[in-house]
């Protein structure tokens, strides 16, 4: 019995078949790799269910620090946010000036230098005494409607994560280091969100819509100690803030 010795395929020829997968020929193989391979598998869903698992994620989660822009009543703020349940803790900077919030549950100080309290009225030597202080922020006090949602996760990422239009993917991206999947409402007009796709569905990055601002995410599930400054640094300021 004769046995009919096998024909090896040249290296040319076997760079031509891989070839013809690329050109759509309908093969596969050839050493293509599975783009989800080694991630959550988030971008095989649809776009509105990217969505709905990061919003879930997000709210799911115990921390998060928010840090960018934000463009709100007219006004760009520039944040940089530790939030939990109960509150938070950062600095905001806007029209010049950076101050610092501080709420732990119902109670919302506000930390500043002596510019931020003088430039209402003038008064210097009350703002050297409120400078550098925690100064309580009474409820009544329209400053405390104005900043305490800066200070409140749920209300943040609430209004940050909402996609306006029809959702759709726009690619594969990374942010830090970490691979992610974008989607867009109206193909980017109506905002963009990156998502990862490593480990849990996070948020990492958000251009709003009408570009009205870019926000950071990070530091998921990352705990932080959240507490009323000592008696010492706080001061109560005994009329109504400025609203800087």
């Amino acid at each position: 019995m004769s046995v009919t010795p096998r024909r090896r395929i040249s290296r040319a020829a076997w760079l031509g078949v891989c070839a013809l997968a690329v050109t759509g020929a309908g093969l596969t193989g050839c050493g293509s790799e599975d783009p989800d391979a080694g991630t959550n598998g988030l971008g095989k869903l649809t776009p509105d269910k990217i969505h709905a698992k990061a919003t879930t994620a997000a709210e799911a989660a115990e921390t998060v620090r928010l840090h960018g822009t934000v463009d709100a009543g007219g006004s760009k703020y520039t944040l940089d946010m530790r939030l939990k349940a109960d509150g938070g803790t950062g600095s905001v900077a806007a029209e010049g000036t950076t101050f610092g919030l501080l709420r732990v549950g119902e109670q919302l100080f506000l930390k500043a230098d002596a510019e931020f309290w003088s430039h209402d009225d003038g008064d210097a030597k009350a703002a050297d005494k409120l400078a550098g202080k925690y100064v309580k922020v009474p409820q009544s006090d329209p400053v405390y409607k104005k900043f305490s949602g800066f200070t409140d996760k749920d209300v943040l990422l609430d209004g940050l994560l909402t996609l306006h239009g029809t959702v759709k993917t726009d690619g594969r991206h990374e942010q830090a280091g970490v691979r992610t999947i974008r989607i867009t409402g109206d193909d980017g007009a109506g905002g963009s969100l990156d998502v990862s796709l490593e480990g849990k569905p996070y948020p990492l990055r958000l251009v709003r819509a009408g570009s009205a601002g870019t926000i950071g995410f990070s530091d998921w599930n990352k705990d932080f100690a959240l507490e009323p400054p000592a008696k010492e640094d706080t001061l109560d300021y005994g009329r109504q803030l400025p609203s800087s």
